[in-house]
C-alpha cells in the first residue's frame, strides 16, 4: 500500500486577492491505496513454497501433504466467501509456508452478526467434512479417507480453540471483549501463554513464531491504546475508517505516534506536517490506531446461540472419539 498525496490548489492564485488574510491550512491525510493486483499468484506461488519446504523439511508423502493443503483452503475458503457475500473490500487469501493461511478483508462498519458468521465459516464445514468422513470410514475401511478424514477434524479442531489468534479466540473476542481493551490484553496474554506450552508440548520451533509474533503485537497494543487515551481526552473520535477521518485528526495521531515510538520514527519531526518518504508506514500506523465501528446486533439471544454453536462444533470432534477411546482402553485391560 502506498499513500498519494492529493491534488492542492495553487497557492498562489489565492495570494494575488489583496483582501487575502494567510491563514494557517491543513495538509490534506495522504490517500490509502489498496493493492487488489497479483494476490492470488502470490499466494499460489506460496502454496507451492508450502507443499515443497513441507515435503523436504518433514519428509512427509506427498499425498499428507495434498490432504493437508486441501483441508487448509475449504477451510480459508470458508472465510473468503463468507466475507464475499458480506460485501466485504479487497478481501484477499494468503498462504504463509509451515504456519498456515489467512484471508484479509476490509469494511468501514463492521456487524457482530456477520463477523459471528465470518470466523465459524472456517472451522465449521471443515469439522463436519472430517466427521463425515471418519464415519464413513467406520463402515467402509480406506486408509486415504480416514487419514483426510483426521486431517479435516484435527486442522478444524485446533483452530477453533478459545485461543489468539485461533478462530475460536476470534469468535469469543467479537462476541464478549469488542472494544475492550483490558479484557482484550487479558485474553490474549492467556493465549500467548497457551500456545507457548503447545510449541514446548509439539518440541515445535515453527510454532514458537506465532506466540512470540503476539508478544511484539501486544507491546505495539498497549502503545497505541495510550495514543487513544490521549484521543479521548482531546475528544477526537478514532473509532472510525481511515477514509473518513478527517485531515486534522490524521496530524494529530500522526504526531502522537511519532512521540510514542521516537525511535522507529527516528528523524521525523512531530508537529512538522509534510508528507514524509516513509508516510506509507505511518498510514499504516494510523489504520493501527483507529478502530473499526461495530454494530452490536446479536443481543443476548443471538449471543447465546452464536457461543451454543461454537461449543458444539468445539466438543463434536471429542464426542465422536469417546466411544474409541473406551473400546481401545477396555481392549488393552
Amino acid at each position: 500500500m502506498e499513500p498519494i498525496e492529493p491534488e492542492h490548489n495553487n497557492e498562489n492564485e489565492s495570494t494575488e486577492n489583496p483582501d487575502f488574510q494567510s491563514q494557517p491550512t491543513i495538509l490534506p491525510k495522504p490517500v490509502l491505496m489498496q493493492d487488489e493486483k497479483n494476490w492470488v499468484r502470490k499466494s499460489l506461488i506460496s502454496l507451492a513454497i508450502y507443499g515443497f519446504l513441507f515435503l523436504f523439511i518433514f519428509k512427509t508423502e506427498p499425498i499428507y501433504i495434498a490432504a493437508v493443503l486441501l483441508a487448509l483452503l475449504v477451510h480459508e475458503f470458508g472465510h473468503f466467501f463468507a466475507m464475499k457475500a458480506f460485501n466485504y473490500n479487497n478481501v484477499k487469501l494468503f498462504v504463509l509456508p509451515l504456519l498456515g493461511a489467512y484471508v484479509t478483508g476490509k469494511k468501514s462498519i463492521i456487524s457482530q452478526r456477520q463477523m459471528t458468521v465470518v470466523v465459524l465459516a472456517g472451522p465449521v464445514p471443515g469439522i463436519i467434512v472430517g466427521i463425515v468422513l471418519l464415519m464413513y470410514t467406520d463402515s467402509y475401511p480406506n486408509e486415504r479417507l480416514d487419514m483426510l478424514g483426521k486431517i479435516f477434524l484435527g486442522l478444524n479442531f485446533f483452530n477453533l480453540l478459545p485461543f489468539m489468534p485461533l478462530d475460536g479466540g476470534r469468535l469469543l473476542e467479537t462476541l464478549f471483549i469488542n472494544h475492550n481493551h483490558a479484557l482484550r490484553v487479558v485474553f490474549t496474554s492467556i493465549s500467548i501463554l497457551v500456545l507457548l506450552l503447545f510449541a514446548v508440548l509439539f518440541k515445535s520451533l515453527f510454532f514458537l513464531i506465532i506466540p512470540i509474533s503476539m508478544i511484539f503485537d501486544l507491546i505495539m497494543e498497549i502503545k497505541n491504546q495510550k495514543i487513544r487515551d490521549y484521543l479521548i481526552q482531546e475528544k477526537i473520535n478514532y473509532i472510525t475508517d481511515y477514509n473518513e477521518l478527517p485531515d486534522k485528526d490524521y496530524w494529530v495521531i500522526r504526531d502522537c505516534i511519532i512521540l510514542s515510538f521516537n525511535k522507529r520514527y527516528k528523524g521525523i519531526q512531530a508537529g512538522l506536517h509534510q508528507y514524509s518518504v516513509i508516510e506509507g508506514g505511518l498510514i499504516q500506523h494510523v489504520v493501527a490506531v483507529l478502530k473499526t465501528p461495530i454494530i452490536k446486533d446479536l443481543k443476548i439471544v443471538g449471543t447465546l446461540i452464536a457461543f451454543l454453536i461454537f461449543c458444539f462444533f468445539l466438543l463434536l470432534p471429542i464426542i465422536y472419539y469417546i466411544p474409541k477411546i473406551i473400546v481401545a482402553l477396555q481392549a488393552a485391560q
